[in-house]
């Protein structure tokens, strides 16, 4: 099957010249004739099943780098870009999406002049009402950009881990008592519990002075593991956190503070999840995530999270987007191993399963879903409540959604009894109301970014903000 939605020549040009190949030298590889190489990179022919395996199989390439969901995911974050600008007349996507596949590069750009221009507003707001909250809001998004780049998978700290994992014999019955011993013999950490009043604060705290780490009673057996988890990852594994944010290029102190906890937190969860007997679990369980917290001693959102990171050359699991949101639409967190996309311009869309999972708290909601674009997706989400106190202390709630491509669906326990092939069961959803195409939405929250109203004051419509583009397709 020939990979025909995208332009993908520019792409397997720029992969020869990086490693160094004439045309000759990769038609040579691949068993193909040196026209043949020429004409792909030049768009006259598309990079076919055969050779795109034959690519992956010399150059252990990512095939995601020649797919079009590349393009995709590239398209989208410019689309978001150009929207969120002073001008009024809209972009067409399918120009945006020329400039995505045909100057990936170019485009990029784009995108990272926007998170500039948005970071230089949010300075001058916050200097302007005398607050410094705008630097942080686009540290954390940086930080969050640079797991996305990496489809939400470090593999050096995912090596680095599993093989931790292996050479400490952790027992995932006992996973807190095995990292308790593994510090205190290799850095000298005693591990206690915090006071009350701290513990009813602080998570976990470490006094570097008297080697004393100091956890809060108030957690669980898997979030206890986490914490020493990420400790270990700080002490021990430091360079290599630290070589991953010098790779980053990241823009200041701030991002490249998040960025070093963000890393600790990602080999936390691959050492207590280590990536070979996890993916075998759950390609044996067929991703039920309450069946895999169940066998490796840990929490719904730990395990929906480990899986959005199983990404390894080689030995790939189900490409999954993972979200966590609360009641009031607030993305806490977004990560990605596949080309989903939600816009940061305009929220997310009300149609969307993962909103309605606060409806029947502790049941697994599932959604078959497609995007304006025609991609089709299977979400699954499920609320996890947090409580640590006495009587009175607020919980903190939220939806946790995990996402998949449709044609990986057949692999997950939860498409048992879906119609998959029928068109007529997909709910079709946006990426947030203000950049959303979809025309005749009756749950539209705001006009669409550059399309001008069909003002009638004749007339009533069911469809809230109805456009003149829409008032012309009819």
């Amino acid at each position: 099957m020939a990979l025909k939605k995208a332009k993908v020549g520019l792409r397997l040009r720029r992969f020869r010249e990086e490693q160094g190949l004439t045309q000759a030298a990769l038609a040579s590889a691949l068993g193909i004739s040196t026209s043949y190489v020429n004409q792909m990179e030049s768009n006259q022919r598309p990079i076919t099943g055969p050779v795109l395996l034959r690519l992956v199989e010399v150059y252990d390439v990512d095939v995601q780098r020649f797919s079009a969901s590349e393009s995709d995911r590239l398209a989208a974050q410019v689309g978001d870009a150009l929207a969120d600008t002073a001008h009024t007349e809209r972009v067409p996507a399918g120009e945006v999406r020329e400039l995505a596949e045909s100057m990936p590069e170019l485009a990029q750009y784009i995108v990272d002049l926007h998170r500039r221009y948005r970071h230089a507003l949010e300075r001058n707001a916050a200097m302007s009402a005398e607050l410094d909250a705008g630097a942080s809001t686009t540290a954390h998004e940086e930080v969050r950009d640079l797991f996305y780049a990496g489809r939400n998978h470090v593999a050096a700290l995912d090596e680095a881990a599993e093989r931790a994992h292996a050479a400490a014999a952790l027992d995932p019955a006992d996973l807190a008592g095995g990292l308790t011993a593994l510090l205190r013999e290799r850095h000298d950490t005693v591990v206690a519990e915090l006071e009350p009043d701290e513990g009813d604060r602080v998570k976990r705290r470490f006094d570097p002075r008297t080697r004393l780490l100091g956890l809060s009673p108030h957690l669980t057996a898997g979030q206890r593991a986490f914490q020493l988890a990420t400790h270990l990852a700080l002490a021990e594994y430091g360079d290599l956190i630290d070589a991953e944010i010098a790779a980053a290029d990241l823009s200041g102190d701030e991002a490249r503070g998040l960025a070093r906890i963000g890393l600790a937190n990602y080999f936390a969860g691959a050492l207590i999840l280590p990536y070979g007997p996890f993916l075998r679990a759950a390609e044996e369980l067929r991703y039920d995530i309450d069946l895999l917290a169940g066998r490796f001693r840990v929490g719904y959102e730990t395990v929906a999270h480990r899986l959005s990171t199983l990404q390894r050359p080689g030995a790939r699991g189900v490409p999954f987007f993972f979200v966590r949101v609360d009641r009031a639409g607030n993305i806490s967190k977004r990560q990605s191993a596949t080309d989903f996309h939600f816009s940061r311009v305009g929220g997310s869309c009300p149609l969307w399963n993962v909103y309605e999972a606060f409806a029947h708290p502790g049941e697994i909601r599932t959604q078959l879903a497609q995007m304006p674009d025609g991609r089709a997706y299977l979400w699954v989400a499920r609320t996890v409540a947090r409580r640590h106190g006495g009587f009175g202390t607020p919980a903190k709630t939220f939806a946790i959604g995990l996402g998949c491509d449709l044609h990986h669906a057949h692999r997950l326990v939860y498409a048992d009894g879906l119609d998959l092939a029928n068109p007529a069961k997909l709910t079709p959803i946006g990426p947030g109301c203000k950049v959303c195409d979809r025309t005749g939405c009756p749950q539209r929250a705001f006009p669409a970014i550059g399309r001008p109203l069909d003002v009638d004051d004749h007339s009533s419509r069911f469809t809230p903000y109805p456009s003149l583009a829409d008032t012309d397709s009819r």
